[in-house]
């Protein structure tokens, strides 16, 4: 195992994951989609397991986009009977290991079962101090961004806030990410180099990480690689250290 690491000694507080590969690692295998999605359901379990052993305290994984809805009718209902098996199976295992759960996204899409369940989830875990698990669920960059900037219009026309009062510290409060750091690194799996819509506010001086292991293939080992080798990377912000 790659000797942990802590912010103290550079490593990442905040990750963020897109978990991408589950399809491609079922479709190798000849085996439908959905059996890729639920193996990849599986590795979710030994990543969140790991984080202490390596210094995460946040951990954000990308569950289901707002652009997700265009695949096919067949994935998309197996992919939210997915969810809703996954929480009610590890919700009792979130509580034992001290796991905050919290959901990001746009909720009213979902389907009622679905919402209750991330609810009780949320309510759950509420006291527990351990790892932070945040998972987007039907969730967009620009679609978060756009309904924050509805909420703070919103409180700008009820006189809440002046308008020359906005700034560039004033939309985060408005994100569903508002209790949380921003990410220090964020990792995109299956050989795909793009960031697919995923934290755009948030991730402006992440760093990144493409790798071109699928998603169900991604271990806690490699997850410590490139938890450690973030801690080697000069982060200067835009300043210049003299």
């Amino acid at each position: 195992m790659t000797r942990p690491t802590s912010p103290e000694e550079g490593g990442p507080r905040h990750v963020a994951i897109i978990m991408d590969g589950n399809g491609r690692w079922a479709t190798m295998r000849g085996r439908p989609r959905l059996f890729g999605h639920h193996a990849g359901a599986r590795r979710v379990r030994e990543i969140v397991e790991s984080c202490p052993d390596y210094g995460v305290k946040y951990l954000t994984i990308f569950a289901f986009s707002t652009e997700n809805w265009k695949r096919t009718q067949v994935e998309v209902a197996g992919l939210m009977s997915l969810f809703r098996r996954y929480i009610m199976k590890e919700m009792q295992a979130f509580v034992k290991e001290n796991v905050r759960v919290r959901f990001i996204g746009d909720r009213p899409r979902l389907d009622a079962k679905l919402r209750g369940l991330m609810d009780e989830a949320e309510k759950m875990t509420e006291h527990c101090t351990g790892t932070n698990l945040t998972i987007a669920l039907n969730y967009g960059g620009r679609d978060e961004v756009a309904r924050a900037t509805q909420r703070l219009a919103q409180d700008v026309a009820d006189g809440k806030l002046k308008p020359e009062d906005v700034c560039e510290e004033t939309l985060p409060r408005y994100l569903d990410t508002c209790v949380l750091p921003d990410p220090d690194l964020v990792i995109r799996t299956s050989g795909e180099a793009r960031i697919s819509n995923f934290l755009l506010w948030q991730s402006a001086y992440s760093e990144y990480e493409f790798v071109d292991t699928l998603w169900p293939d991604f271990a806690p080992e490699e997850f410590g690689r490139l938890c450690a080798a973030y801690g080697k990377r000069d982060r200067r912000f835009g300043a210049v250290k003299v």
